[in-house]
């Protein structure tokens, strides 16, 4: 049988969509072929170039899938690569969409083109991905067919993610978010300052980079906790398990959420999650069941709750076993990366024999 390739149209960088595309070598035997946008938009100047970029990008697209004949084109993003892969030509297309929405942020000046396209996108979509359950409410909002909607995580690797109980007598956080402002680590610090006003001891591992490291660092030297807080910079994935299980505690406070790998990853290793109360988190977690859920930017609340996850460790780690368990069943990448590349083959049988 002649192996079926794949045009991937996306930031071939991203964690997520590493595991997405090895899932689909792995479990599918797919070749796959990346397309992305190659400006930055970290200034006024690269963004209009971006923008510029993403006008002539149907060309550059059509022009590899005449050259490169990909059997399906698979994209991330309904509001960019996603209509892209939409007006595509191709026969077979899968997209995704990453946040709870994708319109984001809602006060942007492209909101309204945003979701113009995206509803050219799942119209012209033969499968659509939802990472997890939260993703389905706006997309039954605007009334897409939920037919072509595959609601399944891709799921984390759980031979790499092995669970390691921390015996610690003190409070050994970790934050793995991407140090943006949307991701609030100030205010984690924040209640981490109010901690150590408190007289009690931890430890708080900031892992990963971002525009926001100076800015926090120097927070953490303000809040007299610097030699508390070990920022690690950008660290290679394959070192991310072993600091997990290092960790009782994974703390997270994003205004907005997806579904979120990294507190997959943190659930898989018993690490302990504190996370904002929002729908991307109160998909997975139940507040003082299996995890805690923070309003937005209240620090107050995130110390209390962080020294209530800690004197409670009998209920503490009950959750960490339930929380083990609940991946294995649900985020596993083996077996959720099997279902997702059948599905793929299906697609493309039905396509055969149209």
């Amino acid at each position: 049988m002649k192996k079926r390739k794949i045009l991937f149209l996306g930031e071939s960088y991203r964690a997520d969509a590493i595991t997405w595309m090895k899932g689909l070598k792995e479990f599918g035997d797919f070749e796959i072929i990346t397309w992305e946008l190659q400006s930055s938009s970290n200034s006024k100047f690269n963004r209009f170039k971006r923008i510029l970029e993403y006008f002539f990008a149907p060309v550059s697209i059509r022009k590899i899938i005449r050259e490169e004949k990909p059997d399906m084109v698979i994209a991330e993003r309904t509001t960019s690569y996603g209509f892209l892969a939409a007006i595509s030509g191709s026969k077979t297309i899968a997209i995704a969409q990453q946040g709870r929405t994708d319109l984001w942020p809602e006060e942007s000046k492209l909101y309204l083109f945003k979701k113009f396209i995206q509803k050219q996108a799942f119209k012209k979509a033969h499968l659509i991905h939802a990472w997890g359950p939260v993703m389905t409410i706006h997309m039954k909002e605007i009334g897409v067919d939920m037919n072509k909607v595959l609601v399944l995580p891709k799921g984390i690797d759980l031979s790499l993610f092995t669970p390691s109980t921390n015996n610690s007598n003190k409070i050994e956080a970790i934050v793995t978010r991407s140090l943006q402002p949307e991701y609030r680590h100030d205010s984690i610090l924040k209640a981490f300052g109010i901690l150590n006003q408190k007289g009690i001891d931890f430890s708080l591992t900031i892992v990963g980079d971002g525009t926001r490291l100076q800015f926090l660092k120097d927070l953490a030297k303000e809040l007299q906790i610097e030699n508390k807080v070990i920022f690690t910079g950008r660290i290679p994935n394959t070192e991310l398990p072993k600091l997990l299980q290092q960790s009782n505690i994974y703390v997270s406070m994003p205004i907005t959420e997806g579904v979120s790998a990294s507190l997959f990853e943190a659930m898989a290793c018993n690490c302990y999650p504190v996370v904002s109360d929002i729908p991307g988190n109160q998909s997975w977690i139940k507040h003082r069941e299996n995890g805690q859920l923070i309003t937005i930017d209240d620090t107050e609340m995130l110390a209390e709750e962080l020294i209530w996850s800690f004197e409670n460790s009998e209920s503490r780690n009950e959750a960490i076993i339930r929380n083990r368990k609940f991946i294995e069943e649900n985020a596993n990448y083996d077996s959720n990366m099997k279902v997702i590349s059948e599905k793929y083959h299906e697609l493309l049988n039905l396509q055969l024999n149209k």
